[in-house]
């Protein structure tokens, strides 16, 4: 029994390990671009937590496209008079995963 156990705790441990992983890539990605510079994952900074814009977007069924092209377009409005500006240092690829982790949350 204890053998059972021990087999289903280290395939459950695996699989949050492939979950967290690109999570965690993700973060690194935006640290990487600069993006925690003004967003964090659970506070207002100078632009909103990503919390609360996965909050705004959730059924939003465009929100990937939509907000893929404002992380590389920047825009103002949304959130306030507060711009967000472009960021061509930010491909469509990382764009795409940026996303899709925020949207996560």
């Amino acid at each position: 029994m204890n053998r059972k156990f021990a087999v289903a705790a280290l395939v459950a441990a695996c699989g949050m390990l492939t979950i967290a992983a690109p999570a965690l890539a993700s973060e690194q990605l935006a640290k990487d671009r600069n993006c925690l510079a003004c967003h964090a994952t659970d506070k207002k900074l100078v632009g909103p937590a990503y919390k609360d814009i996965a909050a705004k977007y959730k059924a939003d069924k465009n929100a990937q496209a939509t907000l893929v092209k404002k992380v590389r377009e920047g825009g103002v409005g949304a959130w306030g008079q507060i711009p967000m500006p472009a960021n061509p240092q930010v491909n469509e690829q990382e764009a795409q995963t940026l996303v899709k982790w925020i949207l996560s949350m």
